[in-house]
């Protein structure tokens, strides 16, 4: 029915598409230089000011000073937000995946990490080469969180949590390497750029340019089931009536539903800017049409979600919102996975969270 609806709503409206199609290489450029690059590089930019701030904070403690490193985090988490589904390429290699955000992580891995480095003051979680020899989950934005915004963090404001800042500014220095070594891979000539924008029979790793596309289109599809597997299906809880608020992720800075709409931009973004529509043609323009129709919905959906996780999910209007994302994914899930295919000729078999 939902699909029907788009569908009839791509005939109600002007179609997206005017001009004659773009060929496979255009859209491949496009998804590199106009979405890619830029929002890796805005990444790696957020990271290094986040770094900087958190420095600040440790060298001279104050509220300030942790409001600043706090909004750093929050900076950080939007841009990675809108980036983290292109697993093509950097992100997708030297576990950076995981380095970047150990999640989901149902048995809380990194907080029993953090907080038993916490308790012994281990010194070695302070100096970021040595916090990259450890465990992964005490390395990304998880375990920063719980260290600016969990228990205790209120001591980052005074000498008291002296510690703990050196341990966030380990982290933070750890994440400003991985970011800035992704936005320099990415802007590297003769690195992932080329290779992606350039596929050759006779390459290691992308040959034709039908199999960089369809790396590219699995990326919005491993998007939308990200969003619904591992966001928003652990809020709502897998038995009726029992929602888990703390499943959420991000939920101590209050970033659970700016992430999440920082998710559904990202995917929107590259949707567009990778001229999926264009390349599609006038004849598929429905599916382009009905792609902007569910992100739009996914965006007045977040708008209804005001109150911190453990209240959203007590209030049957914003509980609904959360579960109006699932039906949303799902159909982004056809649209821009089975639909998108089938219009381009790519194959309709991958699983994104597969990673194939």
């Amino acid at each position: 029915m939902r699909l029907f609806l788009a569908a009839a709503f791509a005939l109600a409206t002007t179609p997206v598409l005017a001009q004659a199609p773009v060929t496979t290489g255009e859209v491949i450029s496009a998804a590199v230089e106009d979405f890619i690059r830029p929002g890796f590089h805005e990444l790696a930019t957020s990271a290094a000011s986040m770094k900087d701030g958190i420095a600040a904070l440790c060298a001279t403690p104050s509220e300030e000073h942790l409001s600043v490193g706090r909004d750093g985090f929050k900076a950080v988490v939007l841009a990675y937000s809108g980036v983290e589904f292109v697993h093509v390429g950097p992100l997708g290699s030297n576990n950076r995946i995981e380095r970047m955000l150990f999640w989901p992580d149902r048995k809380g891995i990194a907080l029993k990490q953090v907080q038993q480095a916490l308790a012994a003051e281990d010194a070695s979680a302070t100096n970021p080469k040595d916090l990259a020899g450890k465990s992964v989950a005490m390395q990304g934005l998880g375990a920063l969180e719980y260290l600016l915004f969990g228990t205790g963090a209120e001591e980052l404001a005074g000498s008291g949590g002296a510690y703990r800042c050196s341990f966030a500014a380990s982290i933070a220095a750890l994440i400003g390497e991985v970011t800035a070594e992704m936005d320099a891979e990415w802007s590297d000539p003769q690195g992932i750029s080329t290779a992606l924008e350039n596929p050759r029979p006779d390459a290691d790793d992308y040959r034709t340019q039908t199999e960089v596309l369809e790396k590219l289109a699995a990326s919005l599809v491993h998007g939308t089931e990200a969003i619904r597997d591992q966001r928003v299906l652990p809020i709502l809880g897998t038995s009726a009536g029992q929602p888990k608020p703390k499943s959420a992720l991000f939920w101590r800075s209050g970033m659970t539903v700016p992430a999440l709409a920082a998710n559904f931009s990202g995917l929107s973004d590259f949707f567009a800017k990778a001229r999926f529509p264009e390349v599609m043609g006038a004849d598929n323009a429905w599916i382009a049409n009905g792609a902007e129709f569910e992100f739009a919905n996914a965006k007045r959906a977040l708008a209804v979600i005001t109150s911190p996780m453990d209240e959203a999910v007590a209030d049957p209007k914003q509980f609904k919102a959360l579960e109006y994302l699932v039906i949303v994914t799902k159909s982004l899930d056809t649209l821009v996975g089975e639909d998108l295919s089938a219009a381009l000729g790519l194959s309709v078999g991958f699983s994104a969270l597969d990673g194939d």
